[in-house]
């Protein structure tokens, strides 16, 4: 595995984050092949450490696996937080499990990663997701979402989506969102949009760049609002927002934002 973990570090030479080689099972899995993948990913944790040839300028990430097992889980992060990478990645979720589940391995990890280390939660792009995670203490994300979901013609608005491609939109004149300064929000109304995706995939461009400046500003005001110490009350507007009534608040989020005292109202 050396060769192999070696050969990253000559791929991506500019890369300023890297991740592990690490052994991924399905989150919906359980028994011995998730203990499995959980030591093998920490066997090549120590390789590819070994095998970065410039960590002062690429940072290595340890990628904490365990599946929904919240004993081996435990056991990962004993094991990797003992090396001294420059963060942590939560692996192994968002793959389809229960979002029970889903946000209390999250808890788990980020309760015993280090507070002065980032921690980056791997492929997880919903905007409820974003915002709750980031009360459980994780700091950066990604995910293919933003992107895939313009493709099927669905921009991200903040109280949630439109089907552009519906029937509904063809002589909807307004912006996607008129709160939105992205090029596509100042230059096309939803009508324009409906009518382009019937003949040219320039429509899946403009819609992309929405989607993706959509969850930059999102990701931004979260940002601003913990520098400001208003967070809880910029959750409390957003899942407003989204949802418009307490009573449609999904039960998950609300439970996971309790356990970090913040009561939605």
């Amino acid at each position: 595995m050396v060769p192999v973990c070696s050969s990253v570090s000559r791929v991506l030479p500019g890369s300023d984050i890297m991740m592990q080689l690490d052994d991924v099972v399905s989150s919906t899995i359980s028994g011995p092949r998730v203990e499995e993948a959980m030591y093998r990913s920490i066997r090549w944790l120590d390789r590819c450490i070994a095998a970065n040839r410039n960590p002062e300028k690429q940072n290595l990430f340890a990628i904490i696996q365990g599946g929904l097992d919240s004993g081996l889980r435990r056991k990962c992060l004993e094991e990797m937080t003992q090396r001294d990478v420059p963060g942590f990645a939560i692996g192994g979720l968002s793959g389809g499990e229960e979002k029970d589940h889903f946000w209390r391995m999250v808890t788990l990890s980020t309760d015993h990663l280090p507070r002065e280390k980032p921690r980056y939660l791997m492929g997880v792009g919903y905007a409820v997701d974003l915002v709750v995670c980031v009360a459980l203490g994780c700091d950066m994300f990604d995910c293919v979402f933003p992107t895939r979901t313009a493709r099927f013609g669905s921009a991200l608005v903040p109280w949630g989506s439109l089907p552009l491609k519906s029937k509904q939109f063809a002589k909807d004149f307004k912006a996607i969102d008129e709160k939105c300064d992205c090029p596509t929000c100042k230059r096309f109304t939803r009508a324009y949009l409906h009518a382009l995706f019937k003949k040219d995939t320039a429509a899946l461009h403009h819609l992309t760049i929405h989607n993706i400046a959509y969850q930059l500003n999102l990701m931004r005001s979260v940002r601003e609002s913990i520098l400001e110490q208003r967070f809880p009350q910029f959750v409390q507007h957003f899942m407003k927002t989204m949802y418009g009534s307490k009573e449609k608040y999904p039960r998950w989020a609300v439970e996971a934002l309790s356990s970090v005292n913040i009561t939605l109202e």
